[in-house]
């Protein structure tokens, strides 16, 4: 949420100071929070969690307020800015999964396994799928290569996120473990292709080698995110395993 901000500061032009300073002062809010979150660990009692959970929802929930109207000024022509339209839209559905998951903690539900798995990753393909779009359309037209690259993935996560869709709509049951199994083993494949290429892009980004308008810190960012997904994916193998065993 902290690098959001940062990236929407970047994005506004310079005459746009209101929107500047409210940007940067979301960075200032979730560096607090990022500082806060450092001091606590397994023995912290479950009671202060559940309030710095409290408070983090209320970031999460005003950074997306912000978002969101920041979108509505691009969409009506109110302002004129640098941040693509699907840019912030894909910025803000973070800060409302981010709200939504720290809310559900609180509350203590967990999904069922196969909706848990089928919805995280329709909600992570599409994130991929948009960051594929992102880094074509940043990269300077001469990265040929590069730009060609980016449209395969933003293609066929495009088309991973229908087939998770499809599978969304028709619901399997815990015992279609296989079925489940399947669908995380190609996403696994698809997605570790997709963070090495970031990662590439990234290093090439930093030593200067590409022509882009990416910020280093975007790059790793979308990085990250990609390997954050892999963990998830690994993650949800394992239960899947557990419950056979």
């Amino acid at each position: 949420m902290k690098e959001h901000a940062f990236f929407l500061s970047l994005g506004f032009t310079a005459d746009q100071t209101k929107l500047i300073q409210e940007a940067r002062q979301y960075i200032v809010i979730f560096e607090q929070i990022e500082e806060q979150a450092a001091n606590y660990n397994a023995q912290t009692s479950p009671e202060v969690i559940r309030q710095f959970n409290n408070q983090v929802y209320q970031a999460a929930a005003s950074i997306w307020a912000f978002k969101r109207k920041v979108l509505g000024l691009i969409l009506s022509c109110k302002i004129i800015s640098n941040n693509m339209p699907l840019l912030v839209d894909h910025i803000s559905r973070e800060a409302a999964y981010f709200a939504k998951r720290l809310k559900e903690l609180n509350e203590g539900k967990l999904k069922p396994l196969p909706e848990a798995i089928i919805k995280e990753n329709v909600f992570f393909l599409r994130i991929m799928a948009d960051h594929s779009k992102f880094i074509g359309h940043l990269l300077d037209p001469s990265e040929r290569k590069l730009v060609e690259q980016a449209r395969d993935f933003s293609h066929d996560f495009d088309q991973l996120l229908f087939q998770a869709q499809d599978l969304d709509s028709m619901r399997p049951q815990s015992e279609t473990v296989p079925l489940l199994e399947q669908f995380l083993d190609q996403n696994r494949v698809s997605v570790v292709s997709l963070r090495d290429f970031k990662k590439t892009a990234r290093e090439l980004i930093e030593a200067c080698k590409i022509k882009s308008t990416i910020h280093p810190l975007l790059a790793d960012h979308v990085y990250r995110e990609a390997d954050h997904f892999l963990h998830i994916i690994d993650a949800f193998d394992e239960h899947l395993v557990a419950l056979q065993s």
